[in-house]
């Protein structure tokens, strides 16, 4: 490989590296190719991105970014996953694939400058998707208005109801 095509690699991963907001560093090593075109497939359909590039180069590309905290982790044959929108995406597919395919570790991650350990990964793969927890705080946030307009409404109802009961006993009477 050429110094220039070397320069490109690294341009390309450290502009990837500032624009994710997730990046989950993995050990495939010992996987066959179907199985990791397989979860290439998987990441991609998410929009997530998975990079298997030289250790020199990826500590290159993290410098003067969030990766930067687990560049002493590249070591081995490793793969990079990163996610620019959905934080939680790349950790549920992974972790998944990690489960059918035992051979795939997941090692570190990095999440706004945060490092994340393999427990820490687990737990993320766990949330709701991002479109579960949206719809869980937009109905949170419709039931406080919703519960105020009830109590809002039951005032005058209640007024209404003791009218009523005085005019049942008035005409009882």
């Amino acid at each position: 490989m050429f110094l220039s095509e070397k320069q490109q690699i690294v341009t390309d991963l450290h502009e990837k590296f500032k624009r994710s907001k997730v990046v989950i560093l993995t050990d495939y090593k010992g996987l066959d190719v179907s199985a990791i075109t397989k979860m290439r497939r998987q990441l991609r359909e998410s929009g997530i991105d998975y990079k298997v590039v030289k250790n020199t180069l990826m500590v290159r590309a993290a410098e003067n970014t969030d990766v930067a905290v687990i560049s002493d982790n590249f070591k081995g044959p490793s793969g990079i996953a990163l996610s620019y929108d959905d934080p939680v995406a790349p950790a549920k597919i992974l972790m998944s694939f990690a489960k059918e395919n035992a051979k795939l570790e997941v090692k570190v991650g990095v999440m706004n400058g945060k490092v994340l350990d393999a427990v820490a990964i687990k737990s993320l793969s766990l949330l709701p998707s991002r479109e579960v927890l949206l719809g869980q705080l937009l109905s949170t946030m419709n039931a406080v208005p919703a519960g105020f307009v009830r109590t809002l409404n039951a005032i005058p109802q209640k007024l209404l109801n003791v009218l009523q009961a005085i005019k049942d006993q008035k005409e009882a009477a």
